[in-house]
């Protein structure tokens, strides 16, 4: 009795050691499968421009008049960021940060008209994660605004170099061109999926910057709903432009769900910059947090269903971000600034992105009234103007309205944080250009003159003259 037992005891512990070998086995082959990654970028969708809270429970971080259902479901299987960044509040810049995955004065791309980048577009995102899996493929569809070709960047397949024009459709089915756009890239999924290749798609969507067009079915869900702004229907159409977007989205998901890859695609939404929201101080073009702050909603295998996180990340970290799911042991080209998000979205919203800088530096010099740059570091933000030479200090934890200076009462903070900013330009843009901001000599654009104060008044005066 006593060797059987032993015998049947020694058997059992074999028959699981091999249990757990072939467990682990299946996890490590799963593991080595490289996912595919759906990036959807909108055009101008401000931070509570979808029908999903930003901020866990606050319903004034979500719109009431926008209906996005599709990035609803999303969010419900997936993680929302409260405190996501665009690089810029300009879509140039904005787009140029992210292929690059750097600030855009540390690549010296700080407008639209910018040629001299500091790095080469060898180093680009998809040129990196080639580098890393040359299996993968790429395709970008949509508004590119950059006159790097994407090919350039390592593209396989996209519409070229595009602007916000193209996107102004002659086709009434077509608004935007936002369906065309999607049956491109569903077809080049199903393409990908045919050859065994993973992918990553970029999907940079016309809308929902003006002006609106929509489907004529989805303005009259609206008409007599929507309060009009700026004209009679505009609002009812801006908001059947952003469900029209919203049904894409939902057709991209039924894509991956048809082609039976969800479970090992990343999906990544989100906008190139901000716009008005009533909540948040300025928007599009300025360095408030309407014009910075944007959606963010991450969908993938191990993100936590209906999650949030209130780390504060920014939209150059993608190119980081990508590579540490793709090919987590490729480092990434000398000075990129971003980091990977993926600790957040494995620990229900929780760590820390470690990245080469630690701070956000945003800066916007011409078609604004008043030339800024702007540093966030910890729940502090320094918006700096150039003309006025006025700095202005924000609590972002306490203070999320921007509409209490604390300069004063926090001098040393100010201070440093000013030193650190300028420091950064300085850096990033050369002592010729710098020297150039800091006499007041500003490239001639909308309301832009030569630098000469608007005159002080508060903070919340100064940045929505811009």
């Amino acid at each position: 009795m006593i060797f059987s037992f032993c015998f049947l005891h020694r058997s059992l512990l074999r028959g699981l050691a091999w249990i757990g070998i072939a467990v682990l086995t299946q996890f490590s082959a799963l593991a080595a499968v490289p996912p595919n990654i759906v990036f959807i970028l909108a055009d101008d969708q401000a931070w509570n421009g979808t029908s999903v809270p930003m901020i866990h429970g606050d319903a004034s971080s979500a719109s009431r008049e926008f209906h996005t259902p599709n990035v609803e479901k999303l969010a419900a299987q997936g993680m929302t960021f409260s405190q996501a960044y665009a690089a810029h509040c300009k879509c140039e810049c904005s787009r140029a940060a992210i292929q690059m995955g750097r600030t855009t004065t540390t690549l010296n791309a700080p407008d639209k008209t910018s040629r001299n980048w500091s790095a080469p577009v060898t180093d680009s995102l998809v040129n990196t994660l080639k580098k890393a899996n040359s299996n993968y493929r790429a395709a970008h569809f949509g508004k590119w605004q950059w006159f790097h070709p994407p090919e350039s960047m390592g593209y396989d397949a996209s519409d070229g170099i595009t602007m916000n024009e193209e996107g102004d459709s002659t086709d009434p089915e077509d608004p935007k061109l936002s369906f065309s756009i999607t049956r491109r890239a569903t077809a080049f999924m199903a393409d990908q999926v045919a050859s065994g290749h993973p992918f990553f798609l970029q999907m940079s969507y016309y809308a929902v910057h003006p002006q609106p067009q929509a489907l004529a079915s989805t303005v009259k869900k609206y008409e007599g709903r929507t309060p009009s702004k700026g004209g009679k229907g505009d609002r009812a159409v801006m908001a059947a432009m952003t469900e029209d977007l919203d049904t894409c989205v939902g057709e991209l998901l039924r894509k991956l769900d048809e082609l039976r890859i969800a479970d090992n695609t990343i999906v990544i939404y989100t906008s190139d910059n901000g716009g008005r929201t009533g909540i948040l101080n300025g928007g599009k073009g300025d360095l408030g947090e309407g014009g910075l702050r944007v959606p963010l909603i991450v969908r993938g295998p191990g993100i936590a269903p209906g999650s949030y996180c209130d780390v504060p990340i920014i939209s150059y970290d993608l190119m980081a971000t990508v590579l540490d799911f793709a090919a987590p042991s490729e480092g990434l080209p000398q000075g990129v600034e971003g980091g990977s998000w993926r600790v957040l979205l494995a620990n229900g919203g929780k760590g820390e992105v470690r990245r080469p800088i630690d701070r956000f530096v945003w800066h916007q010099a011409t078609e604004v009234e008043h030339p800024q740059s702007a540093i966030r570091k910890g729940d502090y933000k320094l918006l700096y103007f150039w003309d006025t030479k006025d700095g202005l200090l924000f609590d972002l934890k306490n203070d999320l309205g921007e509409t209490r200076d604390g300069a004063k009462s926090h001098p040393d903070i100010a201070a440093k944080l000013e030193a650190e900013l300028k420091d950064h330009i300085r850096a990033g843009l050369g002592e010729q250009a710098f020297a150039a901001l800091e006499r007041g000599e500003f490239r001639q654009g909308r309301g832009s003159g030569k630098g000469k104060p608007k005159g002080k008044g508060k903070a919340k005066r100064l940045i929505d003259a811009a």
